[in-house]
Formats: C-alpha cells, sequence, structure tokens
C-alpha cells in the first residue's frame, strides 16, 4: 500500500476482503475512501443546493437558529466559534447540525441529544436532510460490521453500542478567505471525537492528513466516493490499534481564495451511555491497556465539547 495515496475501496466487493482492505487502511492512515455505498446521488445533490442555499441568508436569520449553551448540538453556530484543541485563533467556518431525534421519554433523550431544530426555509430542508441522516447511518453501521471483523469482532458487535447514538451531521460552510487572519485557517489540524466520520466530498480542495511519516497529504476522494476515517472513540476502543488521524483544512490560494467551500462530514456517535472498556484483543505485553478508568461516551464527549470551544 502506497504512504502517499489512499485507496478507493468498494462497499459492495467481498465482505471478508472489505474488511482487510479497510482495516489496513484505516490502521495506516487512520482514513479510508470508500465508493459503491449506495447513496441516491439525487438526495446528495439535493442536499449540496439546499446547503448552499442555506448559508447565503441573512446572517440575523441564521443566527435566530443559534441555541447559547448547547455547545452546538443542534442548530446554527456562527462563524468563527469553534477551535481546534491547543490553537491559538477560531476555524474559519460556520455550520448547522443535525441529529438524532428521539420520543421525549426515551432514557437517552436530554441535554447532549435534544430535538432537532429545522430552518423555515429553504423549502425541503428537513425532508432532505432526514433522509441523508438515516442513509449515512446505515452506511457507517456497514462500514462498522467491517472494522469488528477485522478487529476479530463479530460483524454485529457494534450495533448495540450505536443503536439510538448520539450521531451528527454536519453542514458546513467556509467563506472565502481572500484577507484571512496571518495564522487562521479554515479547519486547524484537529482529530475528530467520534467512532468514525463519514464526508461527502467538498467542492473546493483542502482537505489534508497528517500521516505517520509527519508529511500533510491531500486527501481527495473520486466523484461520488466518501471519506471516512476514524475518531478518538475508535482509537480509544481499540487501544491505539485504529489510529484516530490528524487532519486539517488549508486555506485555498490565489483565485480560489475568493470562492465559498462547503462539505458535509456524518460524525457517528456511540449511544451516549455506552461505556467505555477498551477491546482485549487489543491489549499485548506490547501494548498495555491505555485507559484502565471507565468512561461514558456523553461524559468524554462534554469533555471534549470544552477542548473546542463549543462548551464552557
Amino acid at each position: 500500500m502506497s504512504l502517499k495515496t489512499l485507496p478507493v475501496l468498494s462497499l459492495a466487493s467481498d465482505p471478508a476482503e472489505l474488511s482487510r482492505d479497510i482495516g489496513e487502511s484505516f490502521h495506516t492512515f487512520g482514513f479510508a475512501m470508500v465508493k459503491d455505498h449506495g447513496l441516491d446521488p439525487a438526495l446528495v445533490q439535493r442536499a449540496w443546493d439546499l446547503t448552499e442555499t442555506f448559508f447565503a441568508l441573512p446572517d440575523a436569520e441564521k443566527r435566530s437558529y443559534f441555541i447559547a449553551g448547547q455547545g452546538g448540538a443542534r442548530g446554527y453556530t456562527p462563524f468563527k466559534t469553534e477551535i481546534a484543541k491547543g490553537a491559538k485563533l477560531h476555524d474559519l467556518k460556520e455550520f448547522w447540525h443535525v441529529g438524532r431525534d428521539l420520543p421525549a421519554d426515551h432514557p437517552l433523550a436530554g441535554a447532549s441529544m435534544p430535538p432537532n431544530i429545522w430552518p423555515e426555509r429553504p423549502e425541503g430542508f428537513r425532508e432532505t436532510f432526514e433522509q441523508l441522516y438515516a442513509a449515512l447511518d446505515r452506511v457507517g453501521a456497514t462500514i462498522l460490521s467491517r472494522i469488528a471483523v477485522w478487529l476479530g469482532l463479530d460483524a454485529h458487535w457494534f450495533d448495540g453500542p450505536i443503536a439510538d447514538g448520539n450521531s451528527v451531521l454536519r453542514l458546513l460552510h467556509y467563506p472565502p478567505v481572500p484577507d484571512a487572519e496571518e495564522g487562521a485557517i479554515r479547519a486547524g489540524a484537529h482529530e475528530d471525537i467520534n467512532l468514525i466520520t463519514l464526508l461527502l466530498g467538498a467542492h473546493e480542495a483542502g482537505l489534508q492528513l497528517l500521516t505517520k511519516q509527519g508529511e500533510w497529504i491531500d486527501v481527495a476522494p473520486p466523484e461520488g466516493a466518501l471519506v471516512v476515517n476514524i475518531g478518538d472513540m475508535l482509537q480509544r476502543l481499540t487501544n491505539h490499534a485504529l489510529p484516530s488521524t490528524t487532519h486539517r483544512v488549508r486555506n485555498p490560494v490565489g483565485e480560489r481564495a475568493a470562492h465559498s467551500r462547503y462539505s458535509m462530514p456524518f460524525f457517528l456517535h456511540l449511544r451516549s451511555d455506552f461505556r467505555f472498556e477498551t477491546l482485549p484483543g487489543c491489549i499485548s505485553a506490547d501494548n498495555p491497556d491505555r485507559y484502565p478508568v471507565s468512561i461514558s461516551a456523553d461524559d468524554y464527549l462534554q469533555e471534549r465539547l470544552r477542548e473546542i470551544g463549543l462548551k464552557k
């Protein structure tokens, strides 16, 4: 496997072959690219169109959907709110979160999984993103089943831990940056918090990952493919057998600096009440358990949200 080129894997390939290939790609890069995922191209295109239309609304209208104190869990988060852990300047982005709606009497419903809110316009926003959320949820579960097999687990091992999980679909807008403050970047170097992230490719370049050799390489999926990466929760669960890889979105240069960038990552999360216990198969004399103290997925999430400026 090339150390500078991510393989493009087919979700329609033989399950055993896919488990091997996706496990190797994740172990090497913390990233993979997948095609033949079954997402409806027409649905995806509607989602792109609605994302662009929403972020073109007046700032005051967008901010009317911002809920203070909620950590960006649902609705709108304004420009330059989020900051990468350890960074000095905020990211040059604004975003909208769609989460999982649970019945009011569900034991996991509450502060960390509040009801969705929906904008009055553009028309069709709710219907489109409810459908896309459900579709990405299914694809993510399929990928996790292949990861489970690579880890020596039953293919359905993750079914319970992600049932009613706190997953979030983020609609991202990076405005033009012709006059960006020195040192400011669209998305500073960071690792994701969740289990895995499924990313619908952006219309503008910029996504890069940091290899184990310390080199930044571009991540440019072919048309229709998804970028998938490991998050810190899966890194913790596997005792770093699967690494959460540092990545960033660099600023464009030249004429492209005058253009917006849009992307749609789906952050697949565990159930809020899931308790981390390192997988026994990932513990050895050479790799002792790094996390002997158990913590719930929600406690872990809240701690990380404070680190990136979304919660106080």
